[in-house]
C-alpha cells in the first residue's frame, strides 16, 4: 500500500474475496458474551442489538458495492514527511480562482468517512441548493494509522506532528494558503494547523475546542467556564473508559479488536450511538450500512491499534501547548448532542473568536450525520475568508 514518490497517485482499494471470507468465518464462529437480562445498553454495546447488525453483516451487507461508492470519490496516496498519506482531493465545481482550498480532519473512531457525505456539498454548493461562489477544493486526508493510510513504524505521532503532515500535503497539492476544518482528534490536528503555520492558514473552524486547558487562576474563569470544567470528571467517569484505556494500554485492547470483527463493531458501534444525536437509536443516525462501513475500514486496514495509539501520542502533548491561544480567526459550529458544549467565554479566552453558532440537531460526527447543516456552516463562516488565499 506504500507509495515512495511524492507525487499523488490514484487510489481506489478493492478487497481480497479471501479477506472478505475469513471475515464471514469470524463473524459465524463469534463466541457470544451473556447479558443481565434487560441490560440494553446500560453496560456498554448492546447485546441484542449487536447480534442483530452481525446477521446483517454475514448474509445482507454488501462491501463491495459500498467500497466502490466510495471508490468514486477521487482518492490518492502520497509520501508525506516520509509518511504514505491516503486522501481525498475533490476539486470545486467552479472557475479554479474562485474556489477556496480547505483541509478537513477527521476524529476516532473514523477516518475520511466521517466527510464522504459532505465532500460533493461543498465542492458544487449550486447543485444543492447554494451560492456556487462558495465553492472549495477539498482535501480529506486519512490521519497515520488511521484508514488507508500508513501505520507509522516507530514512536505513534501525535496531533500537533500530523499539522504538520498536512501544511506539507496541502503545499504539495500546490496550496499555499488555505481554510482547515475538523472535529474531535481532527479539531486538534486543525488547532495546531493555525497555530503552528499561521501564515498559511486563513481561517480554521471547529465543532469543538478539545478538552479543556487554562493554566491559570481558575477563579479568573467566569462562572460558566468554571461549571464547564467541573463537568468534565463526571464525564470522564461515565463516558471515558475508552480514552484512558487507548492512552495508558492501547496495545493489550488492540489484540481483541484486530482478531474479533464483532469485538472491533462493539468498540465503535458503542460510540456512534452514544455520541450521536440518534436519542439511544443509533439507526435514526446511521443505517446499518454506514455503521458497516466505518468498521470495515478498520477491519480490512488493520488500523484499529494504530488510531487508539494516537491517544497514547496526544497525550505527551505538554500541557502548554495545549493552552496556547489560537490567533487566527477561528470559527466554532456547536451542535446539539456534541458532548459538553463550551461556554462562549472559553473560546474567546482561547482563539480569536469570529463566529460561533448553535446547531440545533447534530452530534460528535455532525459532518456524516447532518451533512447539509455542516456544509452550510462552513460556506457561512469562510466566506469573508476567501479573497485570502
Amino acid at each position: 500500500m506504500s507509495n515512495s514518490g511524492k507525487d499523488p497517485v490514484p487510489f481506489a482499494p478493492r478487497t481480497a474475496p479471501d479477506v472478505m471470507e475469513d471475515l464471514r468465518t469470524r463473524l459465524r464462529m463469534t463466541r457470544w458474551p451473556d447479558a443481565p437480562e434487560d441490560a440494553g445498553w446500560s453496560l456498554g454495546t448492546d447485546l441484542g442489538y449487536l447480534r442483530e447488525l452481525v446477521e446483517y453483516w454475514i448474509d445482507g451487507f454488501d462491501w463491495e458495492a459500498r467500497e466502490a461508492a466510495l471508490g468514486e470519490l477521487p482518492r490518492f496516496r502520497a509520501s508525506v514527511d516520509g509518511v504514505g498519506i491516503h486522501f481525498v482531493h475533490a476539486k470545486a465545481v467552479a472557475p479554479p480562482w474562485s474556489a477556496m482550498p480547505l483541509v478537513l480532519s477527521h476524529g476516532w473512531p473514523d477516518s475520511f468517512w466521517r466527510f464522504s457525505k459532505v465532500i460533493p456539498m461543498l465542492t458544487d454548493p449550486g447543485a444543492y441548493g447554494g451560492d456556487p461562489a462558495d465553492a472549495f477544493d477539498v482535501v480529506v486526508p486519512d490521519m497515520p494509522g488511521y484508514g488507508y493510510s500508513d501505520r507509522p513504524g516507530g514512536a505513534p505521532l501525535d496531533s500537533r506532528a500530523v499539522a504538520g503532515m498536512w501544511a506539507s500535503l496541502m503545499r504539495t497539492l500546490g496550496y499555499e494558503r488555505f481554510g482547515a476544518a475538523g472535529g474531535d482528534v481532527g479539531g486538534q490536528v486543525s488547532r495546531f494547523l493555525a497555530l503552528d503555520h499561521p501564515e498559511r492558514v486563513v481561517a480554521v473552524h471547529r465543532t469543538d475546542p478539545g478538552l479543556p486547558a487554562f493554566g491559570g487562576d481558575l477563579a479568573a474563569l467566569t462562572e460558566e467556564e468554571r461549571e464547564w470544567f467541573a463537568a468534565w470528571p463526571a464525564w470522564s467517569r461515565t463516558e471515558g473508559a475508552f480514552a484512558a484505556m487507548q492512552v495508558t494500554r492501547p496495545q493489550t485492547v488492540a489484540f481483541g479488536l484486530s482478531d474479533s470483527p464483532v469485538g472491533l463493531a462493539a468498540w465503535i458501534l458503542e460510540k456512534m450511538r452514544a455520541w450521536s444525536d440518534c436519542g439511544g437509536d443509533v439507526e435514526k443516525s446511521f443505517t446499518k450500512d454506514e455503521i458497516l462501513t466505518n468498521v470495515m475500514i478498520y477491519w480490512v486496514t488493520g488500523t484499529i491499534g494504530s488510531a487508539m495509539r494516537m491517544y497514547r501520542a496526544n497525550a505527551g502533548i505538554s500541557a502548554e501547548e495545549y493552552g496556547r491561544r489560537v490567533e487566527v480567526p477561528s470559527g466554532f459550529s456547536l451542535f446539539a448532542r456534541e458532548f459538553l458544549t463550551p461556554p462562549r467565554a472559553y473560546l474567546e479566552r482561547t482563539t480569536n473568536l469570529a463566529w460561533v453558532s448553535e446547531v440545533d440537531r447534530g452530534g460528535h460526527f455532525a459532518a456524516f450525520e447532518e451533512p447539509e447543516l455542516y456544509a452550510a456552516e462552513l460556506r457561512e463562516f469562510f466566506r469573508p475568508y476567501r479573497g485570502l488565499v
